[in-house]
């Protein structure tokens, strides 16, 4: 008897990484919300396409627009054959997901299969992956060991991480993952914010990746990143963690933030949107005298006014509060804004933590 083949694989780690390509055949518009980290983008309906066949379905006979829908699928589907797939290898390993793991993967897998392709589809689709994502990030932070860099804003916590993660630590940096500095000027003109959901898939990848018999480093964030959630059990893990304490001079955090912001210099309209959300903290003249400085090109006076005014009183504010064990961190003092100065502090870190952990 000719053994069955399993053509359709639960949502697991192990799935995500035993293939060779994941596909996701939902809409444009599905894929750019949130999608399976790595995965391409090969839609058996363009966003007007699934839009037709679900008015047809409603308006006209589910039966009609079955009958459309097979038609465009099949044309997709050719489409990507001739223009994504035509040169795998019989050996090609795909996985494929739609929404709910029904037609729109079912029907390319079952082509795929006809080829010759080793290919499987995502049991429950999307839908089973998202769970897999808000369950996984309810539990795996509470088997992670984590050291939270803390500092008053511009002493230069992002750099210090990814010097540690050059100098071969492991390092979970929420605010490149979430396109956002965590602050007022905190946006990225060249990257927006990615949605909650694809956030929480990008923060898994990488939580999958880390070996928990190791620490971690991260920074000490707040509940938010601009528009952006961290999940709670991150950051109860992140809480209850031990502590690193950048102290950094005023003229060094100045000439950090000056480089960081400097996208605000050539868009100063763009800078006085961003201050206005301090209107109701500071008040209109304080935020007035800040305008004020932008507009004469005064940005170190400014971004001194700022750590002054702003950033160091909410930093006291809510790190002591937030992170019960700051009050213990051992602290080191980064002296320049120059790389090979944040490199060296990053190694005195490690160095210092593997003198503190016995072998």
């Amino acid at each position: 008897m000719r053994p069955v083949l399993r053509t359709s694989v639960p949502v697991a780690a192990e799935t995500l990484q035993d293939c060779d390509t994941i596909i996701d055949t939902r809409s444009p518009a599905e894929f750019a919300e949130d999608h399976v980290p790595g995965a391409i983008s090969c839609p058996v309906l363009d966003n007007e396409e699934r839009a037709r066949v679900g008015t047809l379905y409603k308006q006209v006979s589910p039966f009609d627009a079955k009958k459309l829908g097979a038609a465009l699928v099949a044309k997709n589907i050719a489409f990507h054959l001739e223009n994504k797939f035509r040169e795998k290898e019989k050996t090609w390993k795909p996985l494929i997901y739609c929404w709910r793991g029904g037609k729109r993967s079912g029907a390319m897998g079952h082509i795929l299969r006809e080829i010759g392709w080793d290919a499987k589809t995502l049991e429950g689709g999307y839908k089973a992956y998202r769970r897999y994502v808000v369950d996984s990030l309810a539990e795996l932070p509470k088997n992670f060991t984590f050291q939270v860099i803390h500092g008053v804003t511009g002493s230069g916590k992002s750099r210090v991480l990814r010097a540690l993660l050059a100098a071969g630590a492991q390092v979970l940096d929420l605010e490149d993952l979430a396109a956002h500095r965590g602050s007022v000027l905190g946006t990225l003109p060249e990257r927006p914010q990615p949605s909650q959901k694809m956030f929480e898939s990008l923060l898994l990848r990488d939580v999958l990746s880390f070996d928990a018999e190791k620490e971690i480093y991260v920074e000490g964030e707040s509940k938010k990143i601009g528009q952006l959630q961290v999940p709670e059990a991150l950051i109860a893990r992140m809480r209850a963690s031990e502590c690193v304490l950048l102290q950094t001079g005023v003229e060094t955090r100045v000439a950090l933030l000056l480089d960081e912001y400097r996208h605000f210099f050539a868009d100063p309209a763009a800078l006085g949107v961003q201050l206005d959300c301090l209107v109701a903290l500071h008040g209109r003249e304080r935020v007035g005298e800040w305008k004020a400085l932008a507009a004469a090109g005064e940005w170190p006076s400014l971004v001194a006014r700022l750590l002054e005014d702003h950033y160091d009183a909410a930093y006291r504010r809510s790190a002591a509060h937030n992170f019960p064990h700051l009050a213990q961190a051992r602290a080191f003092t980064l002296n320049s804004a120059e790389q090979l100065a944040i490199d060296l502090l990053a190694r005195s870190i490690l160095r210092a933590r593997a003198e503190a952990v016995p072998a």
